[in-house]
């Protein structure tokens, strides 16, 4: 890739140290020098800076490789192609469960819990493979200030409590879970145009970013043309890069997304996505017909970024009965053990609430998954 910095290009130490006070660290900085730029700033002839151009050309370029050859790279080994969630229905609907190499997106209507399902995902990636992880550590983009420390210690002593009886086992945790707070498009942008680099010096196994529609909504406007192609271009360029770093290293690369409403003209042209008893709720169901414009709520960022994503979860909430049936089921649930853990030692900075106020997202509301597969069939659990 053009991020790639100059010293893993196979250049000298001493040729990277001269380009290094040009400002020039990446293999975009060097190819969009001219010949004679080059020429200038390496003190080479013109025949050495034509070598130099073709060893950076070939560092960056992605490589050729056959079919066999990515059909033999995933069945190494089976279990490394997948990272469960834990939960049986759903990693039985993804055969397996959230899949490396690929881009996955959680989107739902507000409140339904994808941070809550995030930060779960983070503890999963941090635990050793014969529990079922990937056991490396995680990059998390929080661009909502979302991303809470104490929510995520929680999690992993009431999930893992045989696994996490420790602090020092807690405190391994959470230094393996790398937050950034990123709050605008550009340093979202530039944030993953960096991620090369960091994913191997600090042996990554799952990206987060959490959420991507938070920053385009905030900073683009759809109704003017140039907002529209500015956007565009922000989502391919960032979408292209995720998918060769997912490709590359076979990690998950796990993104957010929002809901918004939108029309569709004619009778039976899209499927209804609006459930009639809830208009915050995402359904399979109900056609539209008998209707010129119809409103539907479908996944914000629009359909290029649609095609962008591998897989996409929807999280839905249940219907009121059911919700009230799950409540009263899950309240004897055993409460957190905070005991353990010694708030002073943590790493990450937590996020105090007032009483009677609740973390985001955390709200015993529980979300029905589901997976819409592109073709039009239908599986959820």
């Amino acid at each position: 890739m053009a991020a790639k910095k100059l010293r893993r290009a196979q250049l000298s130490q001493e040729m990277c140290e001269r380009l290094s006070r040009y400002q020039i660290t990446t293999c975009q900085d060097f190819l969009c020098l001219s010949l004679l730029e080059l020429m200038k700033v390496t003190g080479q002839s013109y025949y050495e800076v034509q070598k130099l151009l073709c060893k950076v050309s070939r560092a960056c370029a992605p490589k050729m490789q056959t079919a066999y050859e990515m059909k033999l790279r995933k069945s190494v080994n089976p279990s490394s192609a997948f990272l469960s969630t834990t939960l049986h229905s759903l990693d039985r609907v993804l055969h397996g469960g959230v899949p490396c190499g690929s881009l996955t997106e959680i989107t739902s209507p507000p409140g339904c819990g994808k941070t809550q399902f995030c930060i779960m995902l983070s503890v999963l990636a941090t635990l050793p493979v014969s529990m079922g992880g990937l056991d490396g550590a995680v990059i998390y983009i929080d661009t909502e200030s979302a991303f809470s420390a104490e929510r995520l210690i929680e999690i992993a002593a009431n999930r893992f409590p045989a696994y996490y009886d420790s602090d020092e086992k807690l405190l391994c945790m959470t230094r393996s879970i790398h937050l950034y707070r990123e709050l605008t498009c550009c340093s979202v942008l530039k944030r993953i145009m960096s991620l090369e680099e960091e994913i191997i010096l600090k042996k990554v196994k799952l990206v987060i970013i959490d959420s991507v529609a938070s920053v385009v909504r905030k900073e683009f406007d759809t109704k003017l043309q140039g907002n529209l192609a500015e956007r565009s271009n922000f989502l391919t360029r960032g979408a292209s890069v995720l998918k060769y770093l997912a490709e590359e290293f076979s990690i998950p690369v796990i993104l957010t997304n929002q809901i918004t409403t939108a029309l569709s003209s004619g009778p039976g042209v899209r499927a209804d996505l609006v459930s009639p008893a809830d208009d915050l709720s995402l359904s399979e169901g109900s056609s539209v017909s008998g209707k010129r414009d119809s409103a539907y709520v479908t996944a914000a960022l629009g359909n290029t970024w649609s095609h962008s994503v591998n897989t996409r979860l929807i999280l839905q909430y249940h219907d009121l009965p059911t919700r009230q049936t799950h409540k009263q089921e899950t309240a004897s649930l055993v409460m957190p053990r905070r005991d353990r853990w010694n708030k002073s030692t943590a790493p990450c900075k937590t996020e105090k609430t007032t009483a009677g106020s609740q973390t985001r997202g955390t709200e015993s509301k529980p979300p029905r998954i589901s997976l819409l597969p592109r073709m039009g069939a239908k599986a959820g659990c």
